[in-house]
């Protein structure tokens, strides 16, 4: 079992950052990403990062605007987002793949976050 649970969101805007975390609890090893859904979207990818730190992909929205990282002993992931833009508004979770896949894809993770806001005002 994995515990995950998210921090950092809030109101920014444009061009502002932000820096999302999301703390881990339980077995070891997954690799983890952040995913958002914006209102009346599907859920999105935005960042995966393996447990090593050492591997990291990102949807071609975010790139270069935003940076997914992980602490040392792997616990925490972080998101930092520069630049947002009013489309980056949405909840944002957190999610592990005990497989370690670096997948874009939802059904790939086993855990999940609760989620946290994200209000990006023009």
């Amino acid at each position: 079992q994995v515990q995950l649970a998210e921090s950092g969101g809030g109101l920014v805007q444009a061009g502002g950052s932000l820096r999302l975390s999301c703390v881990a609890s339980g077995r070891t090893s997954y690799s983890m990403a952040w995913f958002r859904q914006g209102p009346g979207k599907e859920r999105e990818f935005v960042a995966t990062i393996s447990w090593s730190g050492g591997n990291t992909f990102y949807a071609d929205s975010v790139k270069g605007r935003f940076t997914i990282s992980r602490d040392r002993a792997g616990n925490t992931a972080y998101l930092q987002m520069n630049t947002l833009k009013p489309d980056d508004t949405a909840v944002y979770y957190c999610a592990a793949d005990l497989l370690e896949r670096l997948s874009q894809t939802t059904n790939d993770y086993h855990y999940w976050g609760q989620g946290t806001q994200v209000t990006v005002s023009s």
